[in-house]
């Protein structure tokens, strides 16, 4: 089960101030961190949850949620959202250039060391010396990749934001233009599919390349099969149905912080079973979910995802 950041906080509120959460989702925490410790259920921790966490203000109530996230998340991570783009991309795009393809993206979930950043970020994990015994090779990346983990989010000092990258004011304006336009909502998709291509048309290009795509045939491609192909990746598939729906709604304001949002949850919820976030990005995930036929239960209150994990574990 992935957690937006704000049920984290509402799980950590529950154990250092209780006070400050409804009797039913104190109970909730309760219970989902009991399945937590007997291994029913994971909690995987991502990079969006360390720099969010890294950007809050009280050093006190930072420390309490870092060391919320550490202890229940017990290793696990959810591994770079645009490393696993990535795969989806160039797993649709092998398709096209050998038939007999099977290549699958690893596992979305993983208690791999060194998984929360990818080499589509430009990131190079840790490796061990080359001199250390192969049985203790993996025991020193992980134990490195652990202390680095706890001293990233245990860190007394405050991590400052990063500089505007301006994505928000581009979606703004163009949800504002696309508001003015009189068009059916079918040539209102084609305006955003086109919107959305140019936004990653780069990750595109790269996926491709690495692939070893020849150009006429990515130009083919991306004239014709395009958005079919991404409607079948189960992250970047729901992300596009996250962009349709927020450009879609008459009135949405963008903020900088929805890059992230849209990012982080269309991945979590292209994979696992349940997902708990904020009513604003809830309403559009659980309509996104339902378009691409995915199974995912997305919920916005932490009661309401512990009612159905007992009922499946019940089940099961």
């Amino acid at each position: 089960m992935y957690l937006d950041q704000n049920k984290w906080s509402e799980i950590s509120n529950a154990l250092h101030s209780p006070e400050k959460v409804s009797s039913e989702n104190r109970r909730a925490s309760a219970q989902l961190l009991q399945w937590v410790q007997d291994r029913l259920i994971v909690l995987p921790a991502s990079a969006g949850h360390y720099a969010e966490t890294g950007k809050r203000f009280s050093t006190e109530k930072r420390y309490d949620l870092a060391l919320t996230i550490l202890q229940h998340s017990r290793g696990w991570q959810m591994r770079d959202p645009l490393q696993v783009r990535r795969e989806e991309i160039q797993d649709a795009l092998s398709r096209h250039t050998d038939a007999e393809s099977t290549r699958q993206a690893p596992n979305v979930f993983t208690l791999t060391p060194d998984s929360l950043y990818g080499a589509a970020r430009g990131y190079t994990a840790y490796a061990a010396p080359d001199r250390m015994p192969p049985d203790l090779t993996l025991a020193m990346e992980a134990f490195m990749n652990a202390a680095v983990s706890i001293d990233t989010m245990l860190d007394s000092a405050r991590v400052e934001p990063g500089p505007d990258t301006g994505w928000a004011a581009k979606n703004q304006h163009f949800s504002d233009w696309l508001d003015g336009e009189s068009r059916d909502s079918q040539q209102k998709r084609k305006t955003i599919d086109a919107f959305l291509f140019a936004d990653i048309g780069g990750e595109l290009a790269e996926a491709a390349a690495l692939a070893g795509m020849p150009v006429t045939q990515f130009r083919s491609w991306a004239e014709k099969r395009v958005m079919s192909d991404i409607r079948a990746l189960p992250s970047l598939g729901l992300f596009r149905e996250l962009f349709y729906g927020r450009h879609i709604n008459k009135g949405t304001r963008w903020r900088p912080n929805d890059c992230t949002d849209m990012v982080y949850l269309s991945c979590a919820a292209g994979y696992a079973d349940f997902v708990v976030c904020e009513r604003h990005m809830r309403e559009h995930l659980a309509h996104g979910l339902r378009r691409v036929a995915s199974s995912t239960q997305v919920f916005r209150h932490l009661h309401e995802a512990a009612d159905a994990i007992a009922d499946q574990l019940a089940q099961s």
